[in-house]
């Protein structure tokens, strides 16, 4: 027999399924925001390493230039700089990455144990966001006179 109260309690098929999957949706925020402050981490990071890097070579930059060293080249030697680091964590990071997927995978029952397509995408993120990241000193590099940086110290 129907109560009144179990009346009162009527919802769509579509709103039992977005309160049942309310903590699936808060997980996958979180580890949104969270990986994006990761990577927003390593970017100032990167800067900040590039940036240092263009000021103590000031010097060696101004003599490239001076020799003729163009700024497409100077641009080059900065960005090959900054993404050889991001090269080497990534060859340190992604089979740990493949391994943890399988690991977690054998802890979780529902998890598949193939994570390719999220590895390969943290990988591309990664290089995205380290070209951002060298960018800048990269350009900054280029602006270096050479009269003026063959003068300083």
């Amino acid at each position: 027999m129907l109560g009144a109260d179990s009346v009162r309690r009527v919802t769509t098929l579509a709103e039992q399924v977005d309160a049942a999957v309310v903590p699936e949706r808060l997980m996958a925020i979180l580890s949104g925001f969270f990986g994006a402050v990761g990577a927003l981490l390593a970017a100032i990071g990167l800067y900040g390493l590039l940036a240092y890097t263009v000021a103590r070579r000031t010097k060696e930059i101004g003599i490239r230039m001076a020799l003729g060293a163009t700024r497409g080249d100077v641009t080059r030697m900065m960005l090959r700089s900054g993404l050889t680091l991001v090269a080497a964590g990534i060859v340190v990071g992604a089979p740990v990455a493949f391994w943890g997927t399988r690991f977690a995978a054998t802890a979780i029952e529902d998890l598949s144990g193939s994570g390719v397509p999220p590895v390969v995408t943290a990988v591309v993120a990664m290089l995205v966001v380290a070209a951002l990241a060298t960018l800048m000193p990269a350009r900054r590099a280029t602006r270096i006179e050479p009269v003026i940086a063959l003068r300083s110290d």
